[in-house]
């Protein structure tokens, strides 16, 4: 009964501060605010994300602002129908000045995370030369988890993850999930890195060290919160 009257008090405190969170919290830390592509990677950008699956207009007016600034690149495409039927997926074409290998098919949440990750790398993570493009297996694929022929659908068959093989430098240097995730020591270092801050925007980041499965790439999908293995 104490535990009750204790949460019954902080709900109404919240719902009395929520003018005031409103009006002054900056916007990265506010529940309330819209999400932008370059909010830090905190609790409250990682709910924000997960409310986006829910809400199809704020999803697509984060992608419409982020194109607008200049962090991505994308078309929208028809509904596709069947067994993996999607709404109006997007087509991710590049991000900024960052290239891809071919563009990929996306739901709109995975663009969003996918936009603030590579975002992210193009801001935050030190590298020899400015990254220029990411080379990538694959987002969409109607077909069960590990091409099962019995099982649940894989993320994949909803566009809902992203395999990344890996990257290329402007100074023509090439960093390969395969080849180069334990040496040698640099760009294993920054591969490492790289996978451990996916996890901060993706529900499940998978890599090398999950299984022979995914020794070639990082597969990073929304299911979950924050699945980093």
């Amino acid at each position: 009964m104490k535990f009750l009257a204790v949460l019954i008090i902080i709900i109404l405190a919240f719902i009395a501060a929520t003018p005031w969170i409103k009006e002054h919290l900056p916007a990265q830390y506010n529940p309330f605010a819209p999400l932008t592509v370059t909010d830090p990677a905190n609790i409250i950008t990682r709910y924000k994300l997960k409310r986006l699956a829910t809400d199809p207009e704020a999803c697509l007016a984060v992608m419409t602002r982020a194109r607008d600034d200049g962090w991505v690149s994308f078309r929208r495409t028809g509904s596709m129908h069947g067994r993996c039927p999607l709404e109006q997926p997007f087509i991710i074409q590049r991000f900024g000045s960052v290239q891809l290998n071919t563009p990929f098919l996306a739901s709109c949440p995975l663009a969003v995370s996918s936009v603030m990750f590579v975002t992210d790398i193009q801001q935050h993570h030190a590298l020899a030369s400015p990254l220029a493009r990411i080379d990538h297996l694959g987002s969409f694929a109607c077909r069960n988890i590990y091409h099962r022929d019995q099982g649940r659908l894989s993320e994949h068959a909803t566009a809902d993850a992203w395999d990344i093989a890996g990257f290329r430098l402007q100074n023509g240097e090439r960093i390969s999930v395969h080849d180069h995730w334990r040496q040698p020591q640099d760009k294993a270092a920054w591969l490492q890195q790289t996978f451990r801050q996916s996890c901060r925007y993706f529900g499940n980041s998978l890599g090398p060290e999950y299984n022979a499965a995914h020794a070639n790439h990082f597969h990073l999908g929304m299911r979950g919160f924050g699945v980093c293995r």
